[in-house]
């Protein structure tokens, strides 16, 4: 994980876009250092599609300041393109080639030479663990086989930014938690991932960091843990040996919600190491041994739902609507070796 003290790999200031009235992104700021994994969570239609499309020079923004690498998305596409890697929700894998096949290609694209172009493909082969499927065509792969082999792809430019869309939909548990390693690796590297994701446990388990997009704007920035303690209904359950003892921790604890018959409390806290550390020096204070005890904070759930008045199960997981401009003023480049710039 990058320090405090890591430069931007990505920056943005009142970056905006809108689709005639729809307003799709209204002033959102971004501050995302290097070796991080930066998530951005929200309902569809929220703008996290629009924001990968604009960061990663697919459409231009309408107003607003932004960085990607240290380039200017709008008037230094390529610089940016050279640096960064996508990967979307739905895989670029082409099934009527073999694995090995797909990376050889992305090399062609990235003009290495045949000889580089192999050493790459058989180096990223095995590195997501796909050396005995690299000569069967990629519609014989299972998801979890087509989604690595679909990040592999990206990572054949060596991109120090990956935009990773909605990575794991749609992959059962374990396929999931082996693509949270790859992306975790990546970013022990010193790979910056930004993350795109409707599933919190996933933005719980990885991000360093997350934002909450409602409605065009960021409604709350900061970590997991951070963001869940700005809502309320965290507590500390504690359990004692007996009435006498659940009696002298109930006036120690004048705050606490008491449980004759399960011998407990339920006393309110944020979460936090200094709460803890001040319920417990009451506790000893006033002479009260816990039999037990248990923090309970708030879920990610529960922060999307505060935040947007829904909760993730109530969004369905798929990119955000946002139409692609009908005269885009950043059109794809016509040299065949620039069709996938950000792969």
């Amino acid at each position: 994980m990058a320090t405090a003290t890591s430069p931007a790999a990505i920056t943005a200031t009142g970056l905006r876009k809108s689709y005639g009235d729809k307003v799709v992104l209204d002033g959102i700021d971004l501050d995302i250092a290097e070796g991080t994994i930066f998530s951005l969570l929200g309902p569809n239609g929220a703008g996290k599609t629009t924001a990968v499309q604009i960061l990663s020079t697919l459409i231009r923004a309408d107003g607003g300041e932004m960085r990607v690498a240290g380039h200017d998305p709008a008037r230094q596409p390529d610089a940016v393109r050279a640096a960064i890697g996508v990967t979307g929700q739905f895989s670029a894998v082409d099934n009527l080639l073999t694995g090995e096949e797909n990376l050889t290609l992305m090399a062609d694209l990235h003009h290495l030479g045949r000889a580089e172009g192999r050493r790459r493909a058989a180096e990223l082969l095995e590195r997501f663990d796909l050396v005995e499927a690299a000569m069967k065509t990629a519609a014989t792969y299972s998801g979890g086989m087509r989604r690595r082999l679909d990040l592999a792809m990206t990572l054949v430019g060596d991109p120090r930014i990956i935009f990773l869309d909605e990575p794991t939909t749609g992959l059962d548990p374990r396929s999931r938690l082996t693509m949270w390693q790859i992306i975790r690796r990546l970013a022990n590297d010193g790979v910056t991932i930004f993350l795109t994701t409707q599933y919190l446990d996933e933005a719980d388990r990885l991000a360093d960091r997350i934002a909450v997009l409602d409605q065009g704007r960021l409604v709350a920035v900061g970590t997991a843990a951070e963001l869940k303690r700005r809502v309320p209904g965290g507590h500390i359950r504690l359990k004692l040996a007996d009435t006498a003892a659940l009696d002298a921790a109930a006036r120690a604890l004048d705050d606490s919600t008491r449980d004759d018959d399960a011998l407990t409390l339920q006393v309110p806290a944020d979460g936090s190491a200094r709460s803890l550390r001040n319920l417990l020096d009451r506790l000893d204070a006033a002479g009260v041994e816990v039999d037990e005890l248990s923090v309970h904070t708030p879920d990610l759930d529960d922060v999307f739902f505060a935040l947007t008045g829904r909760t993730a199960a109530e969004t369905t997981p798929t990119t955000d609507p946002a139409p692609i401009d009908p005269a885009p003023t950043n059109p794809a480049p016509t040299d065949p070796a620039e069709k996938e710039p950000a792969r």
